[in-house]
């Protein structure tokens, strides 16, 4: 500790340079003389206002008597915690508050904590979690929103481990996707049958709430050569989404696409549009096989040429059950090709609640029965 006389000592010397007793400066402030006499001996501080008024006494700006206690309890002030600064790093880093809300980590002091971020990110040192060394050195707070995300897919990389299932097979996803995913997607029950189906491909299939600021809708990626990975977040927790974001997803496990590729360089899919500006022509081929699968493409086409503009919630249905969809699905890509979001909207159903008991899912109150 330094040692930083109290400011009572000042004043007591600038007292004797003035040959005032503590009476006078007493009867300058108009203070009785027992509070002059505390601040000398050190048992009281000097308040804002003390301050001001020993400044004016004195001629002296008040700053300086303000300074002069600020550091003299700052000398005294305990040493903080060393655990804070590595709480706000590991914060500054990933949302670690949030992710400990979640249940997937447990909220314990540091040297655990860091233990669990090390077992959460599959590191042997914490200086190798992705993202924290930068994190040390930022000096602004508008990063994006990257770390979160790749905590949400280490959090779905967590739960798929855990599964056992047999090796990858191509040709039963191929033959899921044309035969047995399309007959399952005219009422939104029958989403529940997408795990079981996904699982028998040996494709591991969680969905995972995302974190806030983290605009997730997907991802895809390999644990091996044999065991891929499809996550999900449900975000819009709408059957086009749903179905949509699915198909996404299995035309990147169909394609290879993320074999070998590190942790830290998967690029989770954000906000998913059918927009082209800018994608990799493996975002571009996956939107558009999405698209396909949900209506296809050369029926909706000739769909829209003899109904639009005015086209009917009557119109729509129709559609929908001759081609063996449900009406939201159809719904959303009509809602794409016409540039009208709110269009028809109410036929766009939930589905989460009718896949939850068939599947694993984290989030929304509930963490997943997994290891941390």
């Amino acid at each position: 500790m330094t040692d930083v006389p109290h400011p009572g000592e000042f004043i007591a010397e600038e007292l004797e340079a003035r040959g005032w007793l503590q009476r006078d400066l007493a009867y300058i402030l108009g203070v009785p003389e027992q509070g002059i006499n505390m601040i000398i001996s050190g048992k009281r501080g000097i308040s804002p206002e003390m301050a001001k008024a020993l400044g004016e006494a004195f001629d002296v700006s008040p700053i300086f008597f303000s300074n002069l206690q600020n550091a003299y309890e700052m000398s005294r002030a305990s040493a903080p915690d060393p655990s804070i600064a590595k709480r706000a790093l590991f914060q500054s880093a990933y949302p670690v508050r949030e992710m400990i809300k979640r249940g997937w980590l447990e909220d314990t002091p540091v040297p655990l904590l860091e233990a669990q971020l090390m077992r959460f990110f599959r590191k042997n040192d914490v200086r190798d979690i992705p993202g924290l060394a930068h994190a040390a050195k930022k000096k602004s707070y508008d990063e994006p929103a990257n770390m979160a995300q790749l905590a949400w897919l280490f959090r779905v990389k967590q739960i798929c481990s855990e599964m056992v299932l047999a090796p990858y097979s191509e040709r039963r996803l191929r033959e899921a996707v044309g035969e047995l995913l399309p007959r399952h997607m005219m009422d939104p029950e029958e989403v529940r049958h997408v795990p079981r189906i996904l699982a028998e491909c040996g494709v591991r299939f969680a969905i995972v709430e995302t974190l806030p600021k983290a605009l997730i809708d997907g991802v895809c990626f390999w644990l091996d050569d044999n065991s891929p990975v499809i996550g999900m977040s449900t975000r819009f927790d709408r059957i086009d989404n749903f179905w949509f974001v699915l198909r996404h997803e299995i035309e990147h496990v169909l394609n290879g696409d993320g074999k070998g590729i590190p942790d830290e360089e998967i690029e989770v899919d954000i906000d998913l549009k059918l927009e082209n500006d800018g994608l990799p022509p493996c975002e571009l081929k996956a939107n558009a096989e999405a698209a396909d699968f949900c209506v296809p493409k050369v029926q909706l086409d000739s769909f829209i040429m003899r109904k639009a503009p005015y086209i009917s919630e009557k119109d729509i249905v129709g559609f929908a059950r001759r081609i063996g969809r449900h009406p939201g699905i159809v719904t959303g890509q009509v809602q794409r090709r016409l540039d009208r979001p709110e269009y028809l909207a109410r036929l766009k159903v939930k589905v989460r609640h009718h896949i939850a008991p068939y599947a694993v899912v984290d989030g929304w109150g509930e963490p997943a029965p997994v290891a941390l």
